[in-house]
């Protein structure tokens, strides 16, 4: 269990003790269906304050392998469903809050390189039979793992595009953008790729007076 790679279910499970919650668990059955499909990436767009993160939360404690997630399921649509018993916890998930690390990021142009190397601690720690160098890339490591194991990854990046909205300079633009064509765009990488789950923030546009 690590914090980007097979995280604990602990977020989900906190949103689970408020007073109101909607049962939204019935997306892990569509999610299932894109999982045996060509289409496995998807994004998905929404204006702030429309359960995004929640949304992440719930798919990350569903698909992780490094939490037990059935009991929390249980109450929900999703136990009854057919697909639930096939992907629970079974997959390597990678999961990302851009924003959040862009803005604790100390040293901003050096983002994707503080975010590299500490994935590459998880991947050394809970894969410490394989042998990951100082110069792999994310896209790299995941490659390693599904090489020498065949296990599989669920990656899911939450506000992905924070550093568009943000203007960031061309440098640090240009490595976020050599990191996702590394995780999106390579039919190397794909077989390794059980599902891909991006969201971003549409923005509110109103009308002026």
């Amino acid at each position: 269990m690590g914090i980007y790679l097979n995280p604990s279910n602990d977020n989900f499970k906190e949103t689970l003790t408020r007073k109101i919650y909607v049962d939204k668990t019935m997306m892990i059955s569509v999610l299932n269906e894109f999982m045996s499909e060509d289409n496995k990436y998807i994004c998905v767009s929404r204006p702030r304050r429309f359960g995004k993160t929640i949304a992440g939360n719930m798919i990350a404690a569903y698909y992780s392998k490094g939490c037990d997630s059935r009991e929390l399921f249980a109450p929900y649509k999703i136990a009854k469903d057919q697909s639930f018993e096939c992907n629970l916890n079974r997959f390597n998930v990678i999961k990302l809050d851009i924003n959040s690390e862009y803005r604790n990021a100390l040293d901003k142009n050096n983002l994707i390189f503080g975010l590299t190397r500490d994935l590459q601690r998880e991947f050394s720690e809970q894969f410490s039979e394989i042998k990951f160098l100082e110069d792999d890339s994310i896209a790299k490591c995941i490659l390693k793992v599904f090489s020498k194991t065949g296990e599989k990854f669920v990656l899911i990046l939450d506000e992905y595009d924070v550093l568009v909205r943000e203007n960031v300079s061309s440098d640090l633009f240009t490595q976020y953008l050599d990191l996702l064509n590394g995780l999106f765009k390579s039919d190397t990488l794909k077989p390794a790729i059980a599902l891909a789950y991006l969201t971003g923030i549409l923005p509110v546009v109103r009308d002026k007076v």
